[in-house]
């Protein structure tokens, strides 16, 4: 069965399906498509490490935010918890893409 060059699939993609629309897509063999995937991977891996931006024209921009240690309160014991601070990854759409979201539910 011949995959088309969109993915209209009502499920998740995976690694494979991934690598085999972008390998279509752009004339690559899979094995090479794999290998740009991993060094684009490794390459935001590590701007993300050292807290750096990662800004996409016409998409949007991945960052890291800083989250303060905060007290909470489970709600099974009611007992008082510290939650250390942490890093988390966010990712903003641009504008264009925040427009195709909404009008695609």
């Amino acid at each position: 069965m011949q995959k088309s060059l969109t993915y209209t699939q009502q499920q998740d993609m995976n690694n494979k399906d991934f690598i085999s629309v972008l390998s279509e897509r752009t004339g690559y063999d899979q094995k090479d498509t794999q290998k740009l995937v991993n060094n684009i991977i490794t390459a935001m891996s590590d701007a993300f490490i050292t807290d750096n931006s990662i800004i996409v024209p016409n998409f949007g921009v991945f960052e890291t935010k800083k989250k303060m240690e905060r007290i909470i309160v489970s709600p099974s014991t009611g007992q008082r918890m510290l939650v250390p601070p942490k890093l988390v990854l966010t990712f903003k759409p641009n504008q264009t893409w925040k427009e195709k979201l909404k009008g695609g539910r």
